[in-house]
């Protein structure tokens, strides 16, 4: 792992995203490595907009905020790029829910227009964090990601594409459960999935590693945390070890699932929120069956050990902070269960 905090030069970073965790994390490794760092935020941030300026000024220490909406091209110039020069443009944004609306208009459009105020305002590097499921896109956030991973191929500027595996967050949400008494959910049989977990700070600092390592540019980077890859029977069995308990499980069939999708897309034809809730189940069946690994489309297969790895954060670390209260998770939106 790259610990330098002493870049070749620092740079004027414009950062989006920053209120989430992991912009937050990359917000402090870009100020680590030396960077002037501006992030671009909401007047109201947060899940359900409950962070006003103070609350995200104390998520953002030591950094400027600019507050403008991203979706409206005048007033991203205006109060966020402000005819000034930058020299790099990292994103950390991504849409709350996934649902096609959203993430057609953050997933994509806002994308571009912030990339292209950044071209405007002398921008010559990009990092954008994406997504590992993009490898396999069947669902409308994954088309809108690779829609704008091509738009900033093909800008000129000099990129890098991270698409990271689980977070420790989206693994963490079963704790609640567990404490209740309630079996740790296992769909299918537990082991049709697999993924390498990575922590914020170690997805931070290899995203601000992109702005400085040239081997780490112009290519499209699939990255997990250490270690080998885990099943969700094998983190379930990581977090009753750091709750002390003995493993109890309850496995969902996939059939259910497709049950559920089924009559939900049906309804959907004449309830629009029903439709919603149709694609929100398509997401959860995808990461109920898909493993967030490297996909080998020659041999049919996820590839653990073509995954890549950086970090020294593991997963069953992090769960035992979580059962004593060391840390805490909000995953607001993308909460399954």
């Amino acid at each position: 792992m790259d610990t330098c905090t002493n870049p070749t030069r620092s740079r004027r970073v414009m950062l989006l995203g920053a209120t989430g965790t992991i912009g937050q994390a990359t917000a402090q490794a870009l100020r680590a490595r030396g960077h002037a760092v501006i992030c671009l935020v909401r007047a109201r941030a947060g899940v359900g907009g409950r962070l006003d300026a103070d609350g995200i000024a104390r998520l953002l220490p030591g950094v400027e905020l600019r507050y403008a909406d991203v979706t409206d091209p005048a007033l991203l110039a205006r109060d966020g790029f402000r005819g000034e020069r930058f020299d790099a443009l990292v994103s950390c944004m991504a849409s709350r829910s996934g649902a096609p609306a959203d993430a057609w208009a953050i997933d994509h459009r806002a994308h571009v227009l912030a990339l292209d105020a950044a071209r405007a305002a002398g921008v010559g590097q990009m990092v954008l964090l994406s997504a590992i499921c993009v490898q396999k896109p069947r669902l409308a956030f994954q088309q809108a990601k690779l829609a704008f991973e091509a738009a900033l191929q093909a800008s000129g500027l000099t990129w890098s594409i991270v698409r990271p595996t689980a977070y420790f967050k989206s693994l963490s949400g079963q704790l609640d459960r567990l404490r209740a008494g309630k079996p740790f959910l296992l769909f299918g049989d537990g082991g049709l999935t697999a993924c390498k977990p990575i922590s914020d700070a170690d997805l931070a600092a290899y995203l601000a590693r992109c702005l400085d390592d040239a081997a780490l540019q112009n290519r499209i980077l699939p990255i997990g945390g250490p270690g080998p890859a885990l099943t969700p029977l094998e983190q379930g069995a990581m977090l009753f070890a750091a709750l002390g308990q003995t493993p109890r499980y309850a496995k969902v069939p996939l059939a259910l699932m497709d049950g559920i999708i089924g009559g939900l897309s049906l309804a959907g034809r004449i309830s629009p929120g029903l439709a919603a809730k149709a694609e929100l189940a398509r997401i959860g069946r995808y990461y109920a069956s898909e493993s967030m690994l490297v996909w080998d489309a020659r041999a049919g297969r996820y590839d653990a050990d073509a995954t890549p790895e950086t970090g020294a954060d593991r997963l069953a670390d992090h769960y035992g902070c979580l059962v004593r209260g060391e840390v805490m998770v909000e995953r607001g939106d993308h909460a399954v269960f």
